[in-house]
């Protein structure tokens, strides 16, 4: 198949289906409907991924097991036990880091990565801000940030002992930024925006 369709007629789509579509475009899968990436990111967007991920590589060298990864890169979330092809949340976050190696394959990541970033583009900002920050809480994503790069803002949601985010965090792209499942990994924030 070489473009997906909304839904199957016999049920959700599945990474599976995924795996058998052709073409250039990017798509993810959320509750078993495929959501297209939209068009390449803008240059500054590929620029602050660029540099956040620069930094964060560097930072995890003290982080033995703990892996960074960047798009497109597959995140699979199953509900349960269920196969790889049956599995209908697929994402490709901007930037994935990952403190189990357990849970990293060929394929990808199966299960939460510990924190996720996602560089807003217009494309895209409203499925990340909403559809992607419930999915991620639910699943077990324990820090979410949103980078803002027009407004030089960074969101940070952080799970709770209930697994339930805490209300957001804004900073202004200026100094440093702690990261929270990761106490002592900053990030230089100027650096992100110049």
């Amino acid at each position: 198949m070489s473009q997906p369709s909304a839904r199957r007629e016999n049920g959700p789509v599945t990474y599976g289906d995924y795996l058998q579509w052709t073409g250039e475009e990017r798509w993810e899968i959320l509750n078993g409907t495929p959501c297209n990436m939209g068009p390449a990111p803008s240059t500054k967007h590929q620029r602050v991924i660029r540099k956040l991920l620069v930094q964060i590589d560097h930072l995890l060298s003290d982080h033995p097991g703990c892996e960074v990864f960047a798009a497109p890169f597959d995140v699979r979330f199953p509900e349960g036990d269920e196969a790889d092809e049956a599995v209908i949340q697929v994402v490709q976050p901007d930037i994935a880091v990952i403190c189990d190696p357990s849970r990293i394959d060929e394929k990808g990541c199966r299960g939460a990565p510990d924190w996720i970033i996602e560089v807003l583009s217009p494309a895209t900002a409203s499925r990340d801000y909403i559809a992607k920050r419930s999915l991620y809480e639910r699943m077990g994503v324990r820090e979410y940030w949103l980078v803002h790069p027009l407004d030089r803002l960074v969101t940070v949601f952080v799970s709770g002992p209930d697994g339930i985010y805490a209300p957001p965090v804004f900073r202004a792209g200026t100094g440093s930024l702690s990261v929270t499942v990761l106490p002592d990994l900053a990030l230089h924030l100027d650096l992100l925006f110049t």
